[in-house]
C-alpha cells in the first residue's frame, strides 16, 4: 500500500516501494489560483531534498516545487505541460508533477502524515 507525506512547503510524495510521486497539495492549488504553466525537472536529475525541482505558474504566482526528499526523476507528467489546469483539477491525483527512485527513505520520517499535515493547515 502507497503512503502519502506532506512537507511544511505544501508538496506531497506518494511512496510505493523506493518510488515517490510527488506533486503540490489541494492547499497549495488553491492558493495558487488557475495554474497556467508548469516546468518539470529532467528525467535523470538527481534532486537533493529541498532542492528546487520544478516551477509552477499562476495568474496570481510563480512558485517553486521543492523535493520532499533526495533521488533521481524517473517520470515527468508531460500531461500537466500541455494542461497545467489539471494541477488544480487534481492536485493530488493526476495533477502530480515528477516520480523518483528515492535514495534515502529515512528522509520520509521528516513529513507530514496526512492528519499531521491536515492540522498544519488549519493553522495557517
Amino acid at each position: 500500500m502507497s503512503e502519502i507525506r506532506f512537507t511544511d512547503q505544501h508538496e506531497w510524495v506518494r511512496v510505493d516501494g523506493d518510488e515517490g510521486t510527488v506533486g503540490i497539495s489541494v492547499h497549495a492549488a488553491e492558493q495558487l489560483g488557475d495554474v497556467v504553466f508548469v516546468e518539470l525537472p529532467d528525467i535523470g536529475k538527481h534532486i537533493a531534498k529541498g532542492e528546487q525541482a520544478a516551477v509552477v505558474e499562476s495568474v496570481k504566482a510563480a512558485s517553486e516545487v521543492y523535493a520532499p526528499v533526495g533521488g533521481a526523476v524517473t517520470a515527468v507528467n508531460a500531461a500537466i505541460a500541455d494542461t497545467p489546469a489539471q494541477v488544480n483539477a487534481d492536485p493530488q491525483g493526476e495533477g502530480w508533477f515528477f516520480k523518483m527512485k528515492i535514495i534515502n527513505p529515512s528522509e520520509l520520517s521528516a513529513l507530514m502524515t496526512e492528519a499531521q499535515y491536515a492540522d498544519y493547515v488549519k493553522g495557517l
